[in-house]
């Protein structure tokens, strides 16, 4: 009996051992968005890169802090302590970084070319010295450069042959890793805003769609990443949803309709662009849940139409070998305390997803479960919305103190019905029913104030 248990506490040790060395890690970066001109003397109101000349109007408003401030993009200070807290907290024994594009700031677009590959090189420098021993997986974003040529001489160090030709020519490429199941898709999402027809769009979807059949063929798994993601900004305001479309209409459907064909081999997805930490599920035509997608806060501040944030990074928890997600911890850095308590910097440990979600794993399921707690009540309160709204900016906002009208719904058709249509059918859904419930409290009152006037006109009558 003996040397059997033997065996097979010998068998549970390697299997431990085994499992243990497959848990890997890579961080996601996104939406840097670097202001060069940015100063702390700098008027917010023309981006931090000019000084105010109110001639003292505004003597009783603090200057911005040398990290930067809520109405403008990041400064090289707070990229680069971005940078050093992503190597300090999971530096050497990290598999790759994700470079979800956006690397310059807003007002950037306006400079020369030349300028704008200068900034860049001066990020990539950077990434390359923090982490000089892995290899970063950079997207096109829609504020970078539009030279794909010269951004994949300077990307090279990170990109083999194959991956630099389709770069060159169209902004995309895939990263085959050899001794591993899982494959890394990177997009260019950019081209999801061409019209129907493009030629360089209509080359993407034939690769991808080859890509992705050859992955499916031996039996590998596939990471897709991207810039800007399908479906509705969950943040927006007002009726014009057609504003917060990233993609056409036509590439929106043929990108669900690609990843519904391929989600058994399709184990992660990742994107930045909307500047805030959301996520996505994607159904099959029986409505079953079977693809998630990952959004990532931004490591800007600014304020955009639906707010600010604070800076975010994220650092995932993933099997090297098939990609499944295990889990992921969000970063962030509170930059008002930080404006009011000048100091050491402390990027910190927001939240861990399992954990402040009450998850066991990552995958359509529970994601889908948790999209359904979003507009769960509770005594009038939505716990389970609560919580994912306070990390939806960062520690930005939460429900209690911002103005958010029916907000637990549009959140939650953004997530659950990333078809635009489907997504305007749900928000009409919730508004008619929001209208019906406002006009059934009116007609009580009305009932009550008729049957008060009644009351009080029989009264005479009564007491007589």
């Amino acid at each position: 009996m003996w040397p059997l248990r033997f065996a097979s506490i010998c068998a549970v040790i390697i299997f431990a051992e085994s499992a243990y060395e497959r848990i890997g890690y890579f961080w996601q970066i996104t939406d840097l968005h670097f202001e060069p001109h940015f100063s702390i003397n700098g008027d917010p109101r023309k981006g931090c890169v000019r000084p105010d000349n109110d001639g003292g109007s505004r003597s009783s408003r603090k200057p911005a802090g040398r990290f930067g401030d809520y109405s403008c993009d990041a400064p090289w200070a707070l990229i680069k302590s971005a940078a050093e807290t992503m190597y300090s907290r999971q530096g050497d024994n990290v598999e790759f970084v994700l470079w979800t594009g956006d690397a310059l700031s807003h007002s950037a677009r306006r400079s020369s070319e030349i300028q704008q590959l200068e900034l860049l090189q001066n990020l990539t420098d950077l990434l390359a010295q923090t982490f000089s021993s892995q290899f970063i997986f950079p997207a096109l974003g829609h504020d970078d450069p539009l030279a794909r040529k010269e951004l994949g001489r300077m990307w090279i160090r990170w990109l083999p042959t194959d991956s630099i030709t389709t770069f060159d020519s169209g902004g995309y490429y895939l990263i085959e890793r050899k001794t591993h199941k899982l494959q890394i898709v990177v997009l260019n999402t950019n081209l999801m805003k061409r019209n129907d027809n493009d030629e360089e769009a209509r080359k993407q979807w034939d690769w991808l769609n080859i890509v992705l059949q050859k992955c499916q063929n031996n039996k590998e798994t596939v990471y897709l990443v991207g810039h800007m993601p399908p479906g509705s900004d969950e943040r927006q305001r007002g009726g014009n949803h057609h504003a917060h479309y990233a993609y056409t209409d036509h590439h929106n459907k043929r990108y669900l309709k690609l990843v519904r064909k391929f989600a058994d081999i399709i184990v992660g997805q990742f994107f930045g662009h909307l500047h805030s930490d959301s996520f996505r599920v994607i159904y099959n035509d029986n409505g079953r849940p079977v693809s998630w997608a990952m959004i990532a806060p931004s490591v800007t501040p600014r304020r955009t139409t639906d707010g600010a944030n604070n800076p975010g990074l994220r650092l995932y928890k993933f099997d090297k070998d098939t990609g499944q997600v295990l889990d992921y911890t969000q970063y962030y850095l509170d930059l008002g305390r930080l404006s009011r308590h000048p100091g050491v910097i402390d990027w910190e440990v927001e939240y861990n997803f399992s954990s402040y979600y009450g998850l066991s794993n990552i995958s359509p399921l529970s994601l889908h479960t948790l999209a359904e707690k979003l507009t769960q009540s509770s005594t009038n309160e939505k716990p389970s919305f609560n919580k994912y709204y306070k990390a939806n900016s960062v520690r930005m906002y939460s429900s209690s103190t911002t103005s958010c009208d029916n907000c637990a719904h549009t959140h939650y058709c953004a997530i659950t019905r990333v078809d635009y249509e489907e997504y305007e059918q749900c928000v009409k859904t919730a508004a008619s029913a929001l209208a019906s419930s406002s006009l059934g409290h009116k007609n009580v009152l009305y009932a009550v104030v008729l049957l008060f006037s009644l009351v009080l006109s029989l009264l005479p009558m009564l007491t007589n």
